[in-house]
């Protein structure tokens, strides 16, 4: 294996969610609501929109 593993419902990596976390959300990276928020958080900063997401859709 290389590299940082992905984890959680987003596959979030472990820099990239402590980064992105969003206060008052757990710490621990498997946390849904945590996850999420942080992983939604990364795509706003990167793309400026969640709307400007490259999707399956």
């Amino acid at each position: 294996m290389k590299g940082i593993p992905s984890k959680g419902l987003m596959q979030v990596i472990d820099p990239t969610f402590k980064t992105y976390h969003v206060a008052g959300t757990s710490t621990n990276i498997y946390d849904p609501v945590a996850n999420i928020t942080a992983s939604a958080n990364y795509a706003a900063h990167r793309y400026g929109s969640i709307d400007n997401v490259n999707s399956a859709y």
